[in-house]
């Protein structure tokens, strides 16, 4: 979508807005941290100011690649060139057949089932949970998905105390290796722009840091509200707090894998003050992340979302949009399975009818083979003129490769007499018997009492 003069004239914006104004850092330690680093403080207090040079030189340890691992034995290799893996989304609210209402706990537990049951999701994001005091919401949700899923566990971060707890966690659940060597948990944050990194996010940068544990940079400006109503500007700002966000978990543990994501840019919609998630340039900035990500050599996030209030056609419109469009663009990682209403609810039934669209998505991206075998000249000729292949051992061969089988899709002929199937039925029917069926275990007794332990801890400390 961009060419290299383009990204290179958002690059120098970029960069250009790192050494002036600069970026907000308030964290006293990480700030002077920067400083010895070679960055400078700016007039204005708690601002650093990033010369080109210290930037490129902290912005050189981040790997450009790296992978991560779920305990199902699964490894996910990310960075340029890599196929997208698909996760969760953090949200407040939860959507299922009994209505619409905060998330608790048990809805939590419900959802992170109905994904460990999911083939094409490959990790969980962690949520807000209303029955849970506000300080133990990440590590208590990081507790309850990991008894409910053997996935890759993204947590939601609430403090820097949790996150001390959810590395305590992330150890116990890693079976002996080290979080390095066993990534199955990841953190990450948000600049509170335009260009300022809050406490909050140093300190769980700060806490989190030394183990090798993936963090996810996240430059989430509002075009017309915190960055520029343009797509260029706002493309700039998010860059510069993606690329400052980095440097500084550079500073705090060179080498850290990081992530480039310019995948959650929000627009406002400028006659309602709404921040839209799930319009054209919502995808059309998630496409110049990935190619800014490739271009700083640098992993890539983005958000498939959509502003509908419930599992509609405009959610699927809005959500297969931005699967295919971020997919294709080459984004490493996308987020969004189950969300709806601009980011702010989860549902089950919208996770489910997600693993169809993602299915669909990476068959479409597979394309098709054009060799001998696949163009099976002298089977045409065999069948001859009239014939047909349904007979073919060419068709057994390859029929179950060659088309995309939906799961909940429904492929039926209209029955006159009864009532039509529909994919959100198909869905309601999947969530009720995974929810009615006997959870298997997924933590040995002994992971169990350990996270509890560390959860009364942490817990006694607020």
């Amino acid at each position: 979508m961009l060419g290299q003069e383009e990204l290179e004239r958002i690059d120098r914006t970029a960069r250009s807005l790192l050494e002036d104004p600069g970026v907000q850092v308030e964290d006293e330690e990480v700030a002077d941290r920067l400083i010895s680093a070679g960055a400078r403080h700016a007039s204005r207090s708690q601002v650093v100011r990033f010369p080109e040079k210290v930037l490129k030189e902290l912005l050189s340890t981040a790997p450009a690649g790296f992978f991560l691992t779920d305990r199902r034995g699964g490894k996910f290799q990310v960075g340029p060139g890599t196929p997208p893996i698909f996760w969760t989304g953090a949200a407040l609210f939860y959507l299922d057949s009994e209505g619409w209402r905060p998330i608790y706990q048990r809805d939590l537990a419900d959802f992170t089932r109905i994904i460990d049951n999911l083939d094409q999701v490959d990790g969980i994001v962690g949520t807000s949970t209303e029955d849970t005091p506000p300080p133990c919401r990440d590590f208590v949700g990081l507790r309850i998905m990991a008894e409910n899923t053997d996935k890759h566990l993204r947590a939601l971060s609430f403090s820097p105390k949790g996150g001390k707890a959810m590395v305590e966690m992330a150890r116990v659940l890693a079976g002996g290796k080290t979080l390095k060597e066993h990534p199955l948990f990841s953190i990450g944050f948000t600049a509170h722009g335009p260009l300022r990194w809050t406490g909050l996010a140093l300190g769980l940068f700060k806490t989190t840091a030394g183990h090798g544990i993936p963090c996810t940079v996240n430059g989430e400006p509002m075009a017309g509200a915190s960055s520029p109503v343009t797509l260029a500007g706002t493309a700039a700002v998010g860059t510069a707090e993606i690329l400052s966000g980095i440097a500084i978990n550079q500073v705090l543990e060179p080498g850290r894998p990081c992530f480039f994501n310019l995948g959650f840019a929000h627009v406002m919609d400028m006659r309602t003050g709404f921040a839209v998630t799930g319009g054209p340039e919502n995808a059309l900035l998630a496409v110049a992340g990935a190619e800014l990500a490739r271009y700083y050599h640098l992993p890539s996030v983005s958000w498939m979302c959509s502003d509908s209030l419930s599992c509609d056609t405009q959610n699927a419109l809005e959500k297969m949009l931005a699967a295919v469009t971020h997919a294709q663009a080459g984004v490493n990682l996308i987020w969004g399975v189950g969300q709806l209403e601009s980011e702010k609810t989860i549902s089950p039934l919208q996770a489910v009818i997600d693993n169809e669209i993602l299915s669909m998505t990476r068959k479409y991206l597979e394309a098709f083979k054009v060799d001998e075998e696949c163009l099976a000249l002298e089977e045409i000729r065999r069948v001859g003129i009239t014939g047909n292949f349904l007979n073919s051992d060419h068709t057994l061969d390859h029929f179950r490769n060659a088309f995309f089988e939906p799961r909940f899709l429904v492929r039926k002929p209209r029955v006159p007499s009864g009532s039509e199937p529909t994919l959100l039925g198909n869905a309601e029917a999947f969530v009720e018997h995974v929810l009615s069926s006997q959870r298997r275990p997924i933590l040995k007794e002994e992971e169990k009492m350990e996270l509890d332990r560390i959860e009364k801890r942490f817990r006694n400390l607020s």
